[in-house]
């Protein structure tokens, strides 16, 4: 039997933004730079909880603000995750998770469908976290979601702290992408027989 290498890489470059990506989601060094402090951090931690390598490289129009650096960020990690995932066969497919970060409680569920579709139900206090944009949030996420194919559902239980808030969900969402691309015995996890 042939083992698939679950690597993805992507690339964009348009005249705001040019990122690139490697992902392997069995693991591996955890490099990240986009100029927004804030936001490298929460990808770290995004990619530690998940238990994937990843080697992410952007440079953006951080003179205008971060928002075109983090949605299209979202877009190339979204387009790496898609090709790692391949036939999304083998696979949990499902995850879900809560995550507690000192007061505040974030959950995440995942399923790796094919069908894209972002449900986020967050509100934070503080309008940023060092040089990122709290709002900016979903539509990473949104970004995140649409370009690898899989539904994801995301909220805040409570808070007070946008940066623990914020921290919570990106944890939750690596926790629960961990679950739902373990491998398992057998092909496409649906009914159909593929998705």
């Amino acid at each position: 039997m042939i083992e698939r290498c679950r690597t993805g890489e992507c690339r964009r470059k348009t005249k705001e933004t040019e990122i690139s990506a490697s992902l392997r989601l069995d693991g591996g060094p955890v490099e990240v730079y986009t100029g927004i402090g804030f936001f490298d951090h929460m990808l770290e931690a995004f990619a530690v909880h998940a238990g994937f390598g990843l080697k992410l490289q952007a440079a953006g129009d951080l003179q205008v603000d971060g928002h075109h650096t983090v949605e299209d960020t979202g877009i190339v990690l979204g387009c790496a995750l898609q090709k790692a995932l391949g036939d999304k066969g083998g696979i949990a497919r499902f995850g879900s998770f809560y995550l507690p970060m000192d007061e505040s409680l974030a959950f995440a569920a995942v399923d790796v469908s094919g069908r894209p579709f972002l449900v986020f139900d967050a509100r934070f206090r503080e309008e940023r976290v060092g040089e990122y944009d709290t709002c900016l949030t979903p539509e990473f996420f949104r970004a995140l979601a649409f370009n690898a194919g899989i539904t994801l559902h995301m909220r805040v239980e409570y808070g007070d702290n946008a940066h623990h808030m914020i921290e919570a969900l990106y944890k939750a969402a690596g926790h629960a992408l961990r679950l739902a691309v373990h491998p398992r015995t057998g092909g496409v996890l649906s009914t159909k027989g593929t998705l």
